[in-house]
């Protein structure tokens, strides 16, 4: 089943051009990899999809229904959650408490929280299992901003995770990770359900092979290849324009 689809999706600030005619098709379950070299247009594109800013032309389709000028906020609760590349926390609370408030959020804010203590003892036991889920269980009373990079980088997960997407759209989740903090967030990515949908911009190229169903090839704000990670490897003009022959 398509989850999200767009159509001719175009983007431009007077006369520059971040995305031009993009077609784009993520279908439930799907692991889908958006690379491209700096410039291309990859979180220009993760914006417009996400409601941050609004597309020139073209339609964004997100299970079936056009939500072109959709607020984030309404996504949210239809089923799309984000990351972005800097981490957005609250860092002098604590991790437990960052995904609870997420958590909170989700099942309709403060006032539906103070109706009983039952639901709030609920959002704790929630918080906990999407801790568990991210690897990040061991720590949950730590004040965030004791928190190493790519564990703030796993609560940034966590907390998009309380919002129960059904697609999950991380932006460059392994940028400024040492080799050991991008395999674990390999094995956090793999160990999603296979139910999620996942739409990631990457550039760590050992991410992308590791991980995507299906891979989209930005250029200058076009679709300039799109297939299999085989597929991908195998493009000829993909080696001349990104991958420089390595892979």
């Amino acid at each position: 089943m398509t989850l999200l689809r767009t159509e001719k999706l175009y983007k431009a600030y007077g006369n520059l051009v971040v995305t031009k005619d993009v077609d784009l098709e993520v279908v439930a379950g799907q692991r889908h990899i958006i690379i491209g070299p700096n410039g291309a247009g990859k979180t220009s594109l993760v914006h417009q999809l996400t409601g941050q800013i609004r597309p020139t032309s073209g339609r964004i389709l997100f299970k079936g229904r056009d939500v072109m000028g959709t607020a984030p906020n309404v996504l949210c609760q239809m089923g799309m959650g984000r990351t972005f590349q800097k981490n957005n926390l609250f860092a002098k609370l604590s991790v437990r408490e960052n995904v609870r408030l997420a958590v909170q959020a989700k099942q309709g804010g403060w006032y539906q929280a103070l109706r009983s203590v039952g639901s709030r003892r609920a959002q704790w036991e929630r918080a906990d299992q999407i801790l568990e889920q991210v690897r990040l269980s061991g720590g949950y009373e730590h004040c965030v901003s004791s928190l190493s990079y790519g564990e703030q980088r796993q609560l940034e997960v966590a907390i998009a995770l309380a919002a129960e997407p059904e697609l999950l759209l991380l932006d460059e989740p392994t940028a400024g990770m040492s080799p050991a903090e991008t395999d674990r967030m390999i094995d956090l990515v793999r160990g999603l359900p296979a139910s999620l949908a996942v739409l990631m911009i990457e550039h760590d190229m050992k991410v992308v092979f590791s991980l995507a169903d299906r891979v989209t090839v930005l250029y200058y704000g076009e679709v300039l290849a799109f297939g299999s990670p085989q597929e991908i490897q195998g493009n000829a003009r993909v080696r001349e324009v990104y991958l420089g022959g390595k892979h």
